[in-house]
Protein backbone atom coordinates (compact mmCIF):
# COMPACT_ATOMS: atom_id res chain seq x y z
CA UNK A 1 0.00 0.00 0.00
CA UNK A 2 1.19 3.31 -1.08
CA UNK A 3 0.04 5.96 1.54
CA UNK A 4 -1.15 9.21 -0.16
CA UNK A 5 -3.50 10.64 1.97
CA UNK A 6 -1.38 13.10 4.07
CA UNK A 7 -3.97 15.32 4.75
CA UNK A 8 -5.86 12.80 6.52
CA UNK A 9 -2.77 12.05 9.17
CA UNK A 10 1.00 12.17 8.44
CA UNK A 11 2.96 9.15 9.41
CA UNK A 12 4.37 8.93 13.21
CA UNK A 13 7.79 10.77 12.97
CA UNK A 14 10.45 8.71 14.18
CA UNK A 15 11.18 11.57 16.39
CA UNK A 16 7.58 11.61 18.06
CA UNK A 17 7.58 7.68 18.60
CA UNK A 18 11.00 7.96 20.49
CA UNK A 19 10.07 10.94 22.90
CA UNK A 20 6.39 9.26 23.71
CA UNK A 21 8.32 6.23 24.62
CA UNK A 22 10.12 8.20 27.24
CA UNK A 23 7.58 10.11 28.25
CA UNK A 24 5.23 6.35 28.94
CA UNK A 25 8.04 6.04 31.42
CA UNK A 26 7.38 8.86 33.58
CA UNK A 27 4.69 8.00 36.17
CA UNK A 28 3.03 10.69 38.04
CA UNK A 29 -0.31 13.13 37.45
CA UNK A 30 1.19 16.24 36.32
CA UNK A 31 -1.34 17.98 38.76
CA UNK A 32 0.22 15.89 41.90
CA UNK A 33 2.54 17.72 44.17
CA UNK A 34 5.09 14.62 45.30
CA UNK A 35 8.18 14.27 42.80
CA UNK A 36 6.88 11.84 40.67
CA UNK A 37 3.87 14.33 40.32
CA UNK A 38 6.94 17.31 39.90
CA UNK A 39 8.81 15.66 37.10
CA UNK A 40 5.88 15.17 34.73
CA UNK A 41 4.83 18.85 35.66
CA UNK A 42 8.22 19.53 34.62
CA UNK A 43 7.60 17.36 31.02
CA UNK A 44 4.36 18.69 30.33
CA UNK A 45 5.81 22.88 30.76
CA UNK A 46 8.53 21.86 29.06
CA UNK A 47 6.84 21.05 25.67
CA UNK A 48 4.08 23.68 26.27
CA UNK A 49 6.86 25.92 26.25
CA UNK A 50 8.13 24.60 23.12
CA UNK A 51 4.78 23.93 21.17
CA UNK A 52 3.71 27.52 21.98
CA UNK A 53 7.16 29.08 20.72
CA UNK A 54 7.26 27.04 17.63
CA UNK A 55 3.65 28.68 16.79
CA UNK A 56 5.01 32.24 17.94
CA UNK A 57 3.32 32.40 21.32
CA UNK A 58 3.97 31.81 25.15
CA UNK A 59 3.52 28.69 26.40
CA UNK A 60 1.33 30.45 29.55
CA UNK A 61 -1.24 31.20 26.70
CA UNK A 62 -1.58 27.84 24.68
CA UNK A 63 -4.14 25.05 25.86
CA UNK A 64 -3.81 21.29 25.29
CA UNK A 65 -7.03 19.74 23.52
CA UNK A 66 -7.67 16.55 22.31
CA UNK A 67 -7.34 18.11 18.40
CA UNK A 68 -7.63 20.18 16.35
CA UNK A 69 -11.54 20.14 16.02
CA UNK A 70 -11.37 20.52 19.98
CA UNK A 71 -9.17 23.40 19.84
CA UNK A 72 -11.72 24.87 16.97
CA UNK A 73 -14.90 24.01 18.97
CA UNK A 74 -12.97 25.60 21.89
CA UNK A 75 -12.10 29.06 20.25
CA UNK A 76 -15.73 29.26 19.18
CA UNK A 77 -17.11 28.76 22.73
CA UNK A 78 -14.77 31.06 24.12
CA UNK A 79 -14.01 33.66 21.88
CA UNK A 80 -17.43 34.13 19.80
CA UNK A 81 -20.00 34.53 23.08
CA UNK A 82 -21.46 37.55 22.40
CA UNK A 83 -20.05 38.41 18.99
CA UNK A 84 -21.55 37.67 15.71
CA UNK A 85 -19.49 34.85 14.01
CA UNK A 86 -18.41 35.04 10.58
CA UNK A 87 -16.80 31.91 9.05
CA UNK A 88 -15.28 30.85 5.66
CA UNK A 89 -17.15 29.15 3.17
CA UNK A 90 -14.77 26.23 2.92
CA UNK A 91 -13.88 25.77 6.88
CA UNK A 92 -13.67 22.70 8.47
CA UNK A 93 -16.51 20.56 9.61
CA UNK A 94 -15.08 21.50 13.00
CA UNK A 95 -16.36 25.37 12.72
CA UNK A 96 -19.37 24.52 10.96
CA UNK A 97 -20.39 22.22 13.51
CA UNK A 98 -19.46 24.68 16.36
CA UNK A 99 -21.03 27.63 14.65
CA UNK A 100 -23.73 26.40 12.46
CA UNK A 101 -25.81 29.47 12.69
CA UNK A 102 -22.61 31.55 11.05
CA UNK A 103 -22.55 34.19 8.70
CA UNK A 104 -20.75 32.66 5.68
CA UNK A 105 -18.01 33.99 3.85
CA UNK A 106 -17.83 33.44 0.12
CA UNK A 107 -14.53 32.21 -1.75
CA UNK A 108 -14.18 32.63 -5.15
CA UNK A 109 -13.60 29.98 -7.57
CA UNK A 110 -10.23 29.08 -6.57
CA UNK A 111 -10.82 28.30 -3.19
CA UNK A 112 -9.93 32.09 -1.86
CA UNK A 113 -11.78 34.21 0.43
CA UNK A 114 -13.41 37.16 -0.86
CA UNK A 115 -11.71 40.30 1.06
CA UNK A 116 -14.20 42.79 0.62
CA UNK A 117 -17.51 40.64 1.56
CA UNK A 118 -15.71 40.30 4.83
CA UNK A 119 -15.20 44.25 5.01
CA UNK A 120 -18.79 44.87 4.36
CA UNK A 121 -20.00 41.57 6.92
CA UNK A 122 -17.45 43.47 9.68
CA UNK A 123 -18.71 47.10 8.54
CA UNK A 124 -22.42 45.80 9.02
CA UNK A 125 -21.46 43.85 12.38
CA UNK A 126 -17.81 44.93 14.00
CA UNK A 127 -18.37 43.08 17.09
CA UNK A 128 -17.50 39.49 15.76
CA UNK A 129 -15.37 36.71 15.44
CA UNK A 130 -13.92 35.70 12.15
CA UNK A 131 -13.27 31.70 11.40
CA UNK A 132 -10.79 31.26 8.57
CA UNK A 133 -8.43 28.33 7.89
CA UNK A 134 -4.82 28.80 6.89
CA UNK A 135 -4.87 26.28 4.69
CA UNK A 136 -7.82 23.88 3.01
CA UNK A 137 -7.69 20.30 3.91
CA UNK A 138 -9.42 19.36 0.67
CA UNK A 139 -7.02 21.95 -1.75
CA UNK A 140 -4.55 22.99 0.26
CA UNK A 141 -5.63 26.38 -0.64
CA UNK A 142 -3.93 29.70 1.11
CA UNK A 143 -5.87 32.32 2.71
CA UNK A 144 -4.77 35.21 3.04
CA UNK A 145 -4.78 35.71 6.93
CA UNK A 146 -2.92 38.99 7.49
CA UNK A 147 -5.00 41.07 5.46
CA UNK A 148 -8.25 39.29 6.96
CA UNK A 149 -6.42 40.22 10.03
CA UNK A 150 -6.27 43.87 9.19
CA UNK A 151 -9.68 44.18 8.42
CA UNK A 152 -10.31 42.51 11.76
CA UNK A 153 -8.62 45.03 13.56
CA UNK A 154 -9.49 47.76 11.88
CA UNK A 155 -13.27 46.43 12.64
CA UNK A 156 -12.20 45.30 16.02
CA UNK A 157 -13.26 41.64 15.89
CA UNK A 158 -11.78 39.38 16.36
CA UNK A 159 -9.89 36.49 13.89
CA UNK A 160 -9.76 32.55 14.70
CA UNK A 161 -7.29 30.69 12.45
CA UNK A 162 -7.28 26.58 12.08
CA UNK A 163 -4.07 26.03 11.33
CA UNK A 164 -4.04 22.12 11.56
CA UNK A 165 -2.80 21.59 7.78
CA UNK A 166 -0.62 24.68 7.82
CA UNK A 167 1.22 23.91 10.50
CA UNK A 168 4.90 21.71 9.26
CA UNK A 169 4.23 22.82 5.97
CA UNK A 170 4.87 26.77 5.62
CA UNK A 171 5.48 29.21 8.11
CA UNK A 172 2.69 29.70 11.31
CA UNK A 173 3.55 32.50 13.76
CA UNK A 174 0.49 33.81 15.83
CA UNK A 175 2.12 37.22 15.55
CA UNK A 176 2.65 37.55 11.82
CA UNK A 177 -0.84 36.16 10.92
CA UNK A 178 -2.46 39.03 12.87
CA UNK A 179 -4.83 36.51 14.98
CA UNK A 180 -6.15 36.18 18.09
CA UNK A 181 -6.16 32.45 18.34
CA UNK A 182 -5.06 29.41 16.49
CA UNK A 183 -5.68 25.94 16.25
CA UNK A 184 -2.97 23.00 15.92
CA UNK A 185 -3.04 19.33 15.85
CA UNK A 186 -0.02 16.97 16.21
CA UNK A 187 -0.89 14.10 13.65
CA UNK A 188 -0.89 16.48 10.76
CA UNK A 189 2.37 17.20 11.29
CA UNK A 190 3.74 13.53 12.33
CA UNK A 191 3.36 13.63 15.91
CA UNK A 192 0.38 10.84 17.36
CA UNK A 193 -3.54 11.05 17.35
CA UNK A 194 -5.38 12.56 20.07
CA UNK A 195 -3.59 15.64 21.11
CA UNK A 196 -3.81 18.81 19.56
CA UNK A 197 -3.82 23.08 21.35
CA UNK A 198 -5.52 26.17 20.68
CA UNK A 199 -3.11 29.19 20.81
CA UNK A 200 -4.44 32.78 22.50
CA UNK A 201 -3.13 36.01 21.89
CA UNK A 202 -2.00 36.91 25.45
CA UNK A 203 -4.63 39.43 26.39
CA UNK A 204 -7.50 36.72 25.58
CA UNK A 205 -6.17 33.64 28.03
CA UNK A 206 -8.77 34.40 30.77
CA UNK A 207 -11.72 32.33 28.75
CA UNK A 208 -14.30 29.72 29.47
CA UNK A 209 -13.46 26.26 28.96
CA UNK A 210 -15.29 23.47 26.93
CA UNK A 211 -14.84 21.05 28.85
CA UNK A 212 -14.24 21.98 32.79
CA UNK A 213 -12.68 19.78 35.22
CA UNK A 214 -9.86 19.54 38.00
CA UNK A 215 -8.55 22.79 37.30
CA UNK A 216 -5.84 21.41 34.32
CA UNK A 217 -5.07 23.70 31.46
CA UNK A 218 -5.08 27.14 34.45
CA UNK A 219 -8.80 26.21 34.40
CA UNK A 220 -9.46 26.46 30.42
CA UNK A 221 -9.82 22.84 30.07
CA UNK A 222 -10.21 20.50 32.45
CA UNK A 223 -8.43 16.70 32.61
CA UNK A 224 -5.06 14.94 33.04
CA UNK A 225 -3.03 16.07 30.36
CA UNK A 226 -1.74 12.87 28.21
CA UNK A 227 1.34 13.41 28.54
CA UNK A 228 2.88 10.93 25.99
CA UNK A 229 1.07 12.34 23.21
CA UNK A 230 1.87 15.68 24.04
CA UNK A 231 5.26 14.97 24.49
CA UNK A 232 5.34 13.10 20.91
CA UNK A 233 3.53 16.75 19.47
CA UNK A 234 6.37 18.81 20.72
CA UNK A 235 9.31 16.23 19.26
CA UNK A 236 7.78 17.27 15.63
CA UNK A 237 7.52 20.84 16.09
CA UNK A 238 10.32 22.48 13.80
CA UNK A 239 10.44 19.35 11.99
CA UNK A 240 9.20 20.74 8.38
CA UNK A 241 9.31 18.44 5.17
CA UNK A 242 10.98 19.38 2.42
CA UNK A 243 8.36 21.18 0.72
CA UNK A 244 10.38 21.97 -2.35
CA UNK A 245 10.44 18.12 -3.00
CA UNK A 246 6.79 17.55 -1.95
CA UNK A 247 5.82 20.10 -4.58
CA UNK A 248 7.87 18.54 -7.22
CA UNK A 249 6.41 14.96 -6.54
CA UNK A 250 2.85 16.39 -6.48
CA UNK A 251 3.49 18.25 -9.87
CA UNK A 252 4.23 14.72 -11.25
CA UNK A 253 0.32 13.74 -9.65
CA UNK A 254 -1.64 16.36 -11.21
CA UNK A 255 0.04 15.94 -15.10
CA UNK A 256 -0.66 12.41 -15.25
CA UNK A 257 -3.87 12.60 -13.91
CA UNK A 258 -4.36 15.81 -16.58
CA UNK A 259 -2.88 13.67 -19.15
CA UNK A 260 -5.99 11.41 -18.34
CA UNK A 261 -8.70 13.91 -18.22
CA UNK A 262 -8.71 15.29 -14.85
CA UNK A 263 -9.04 19.00 -13.67
CA UNK A 264 -6.88 20.30 -11.14
CA UNK A 265 -9.09 22.16 -8.55
CA UNK A 266 -7.31 25.55 -7.31
CA UNK A 267 -4.48 25.11 -9.22
CA UNK A 268 -4.07 29.32 -10.05
CA UNK A 269 -4.38 30.22 -5.78
CA UNK A 270 -1.21 29.67 -3.47
CA UNK A 271 -1.66 26.27 -2.29
CA UNK A 272 -0.04 23.75 -0.09
CA UNK A 273 2.66 21.89 -1.82
CA UNK A 274 1.98 18.60 -0.84
CA UNK A 275 -2.02 18.70 -1.44
CA UNK A 276 -3.79 18.13 -5.02
CA UNK A 277 -7.35 18.20 -5.88
CA UNK A 278 -8.09 16.05 -8.67
CA UNK A 279 -11.60 16.12 -10.65
CA UNK A 280 -12.53 13.21 -12.90
CA UNK A 281 -15.44 14.37 -15.10
CA UNK A 282 -17.93 11.58 -15.17
CA UNK A 283 -16.64 9.35 -12.51
CA UNK A 284 -17.66 9.48 -8.34
CA UNK A 285 -15.15 10.48 -6.25
CA UNK A 286 -15.86 7.66 -4.20
CA UNK A 287 -15.60 5.29 -6.98
CA UNK A 288 -12.03 6.27 -7.72
CA UNK A 289 -11.15 6.11 -4.64
CA UNK A 290 -12.20 2.31 -4.12
CA UNK A 291 -10.43 1.47 -7.21
CA UNK A 292 -7.42 3.37 -6.43
CA UNK A 293 -7.73 1.51 -2.65
CA UNK A 294 -7.69 -1.71 -4.68
CA UNK A 295 -4.66 -1.09 -6.66
CA UNK A 296 -2.67 0.21 -3.49
CA UNK A 297 -2.82 3.58 -3.51
CA UNK A 298 -4.47 5.37 -0.12
CA UNK A 299 -6.14 8.76 -1.18
CA UNK A 300 -8.98 10.41 0.32
CA UNK A 301 -12.87 12.17 -1.09
CA UNK A 302 -12.99 15.32 0.85
CA UNK A 303 -11.94 15.23 4.07
CA UNK A 304 -10.79 12.01 6.59
CA UNK A 305 -13.54 13.14 9.25
CA UNK A 306 -16.15 12.61 6.68
CA UNK A 307 -15.17 10.03 4.00
CA UNK A 308 -17.60 7.69 5.51
CA UNK A 309 -20.41 9.62 4.31
CA UNK A 310 -21.10 9.77 0.70
CA UNK A 311 -21.95 13.46 0.21
CA UNK A 312 -20.87 16.15 -2.09
CA UNK A 313 -18.08 17.96 -0.56
CA UNK A 314 -19.06 21.47 0.91
CA UNK A 315 -15.25 23.18 0.17
CA UNK A 316 -15.92 22.34 -3.56
CA UNK A 317 -19.32 23.69 -4.07
CA UNK A 318 -18.79 26.98 -2.33
CA UNK A 319 -16.67 26.90 -5.01
CA UNK A 320 -18.88 27.08 -7.16
CA UNK A 321 -17.49 23.80 -9.40
CA UNK A 322 -21.31 21.88 -9.46
CA UNK A 323 -21.07 18.15 -10.55
CA UNK A 324 -17.02 18.02 -10.66
CA UNK A 325 -17.34 18.59 -6.46
CA UNK A 326 -19.13 15.17 -6.44
CA UNK A 327 -15.80 13.75 -8.41
CA UNK A 328 -12.94 15.00 -7.01
CA UNK A 329 -10.27 13.29 -5.13
CA UNK A 330 -7.44 14.35 -2.44
CA UNK A 331 -4.02 13.46 -2.88
CA UNK A 332 -1.57 14.70 0.01
CA UNK A 333 1.70 13.63 -0.07
CA UNK A 334 3.26 12.78 3.15
CA UNK A 335 6.93 13.83 4.95
CA UNK A 336 8.19 10.41 3.35
CA UNK A 337 6.64 9.92 0.45
CA UNK A 338 9.16 7.83 -2.09
CA UNK A 339 9.57 8.20 -5.77
CA UNK A 340 8.63 4.71 -6.12
CA UNK A 341 5.06 5.65 -4.33
CA UNK A 342 4.08 8.31 -7.14
CA UNK A 343 5.00 6.12 -10.37
CA UNK A 344 2.76 3.72 -8.49
CA UNK A 345 -0.13 6.37 -8.27
CA UNK A 346 0.77 7.35 -12.09
CA UNK A 347 0.19 3.56 -13.26
CA UNK A 348 -3.06 3.40 -10.94
CA UNK A 349 -4.58 6.26 -11.70
CA UNK A 350 -4.20 5.62 -15.42
CA UNK A 351 -5.54 2.18 -15.16
CA UNK A 352 -8.58 3.89 -13.20
CA UNK A 353 -9.25 6.56 -15.38
CA UNK A 354 -8.86 4.48 -18.99
CA UNK A 355 -11.40 2.07 -17.24
CA UNK A 356 -14.17 3.86 -15.44
CA UNK A 357 -14.00 7.45 -17.15
CA UNK A 358 -17.16 7.79 -19.31
CA UNK A 359 -16.65 7.87 -23.12
CA UNK A 360 -18.38 10.12 -25.17
CA UNK A 361 -21.54 8.77 -27.12
CA UNK A 362 -21.17 8.45 -30.73
CA UNK A 363 -22.49 11.94 -33.30
CA UNK A 364 -25.45 9.86 -34.32
CA UNK A 365 -26.68 9.49 -30.68
CA UNK A 366 -26.12 13.25 -29.58
CA UNK A 367 -29.40 14.57 -28.75
CA UNK A 368 -30.03 17.78 -30.63
CA UNK A 369 -33.46 18.46 -28.71
CA UNK A 370 -33.43 22.16 -27.38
Amino acid sequence: MHYLDANASEPLRPQAKQAMTAAFEVTGNPSSVHAAGRAARRLLEDAREKIASAFGGRGQDLVFTSGGTEADALAVHALGRGRRIIAGATEHDAIRAAAPDAAILPVDRHGVADLDALGAQLKESPLALVCLMLANNETGTIQPIAAAAALCRDHGALLHVDTVQAAGRVPVDLNSLGCHSLAVSAHKMGGPKGVGALLLAPDLTAIIPLIAGGGQERGRRGGTQPLGAIAGFAAVCGLDSDQTRLGGLRDRVETIAVQHGAVVIGREAPRLANTASLALPGVRADAQVIALDLDGIAVSAGAACSSGKVQTSHVLTAMGLGALAGQAIRVSLPWNVSDAAISAFESAYARMAARMRPVAPPPALVSTAA
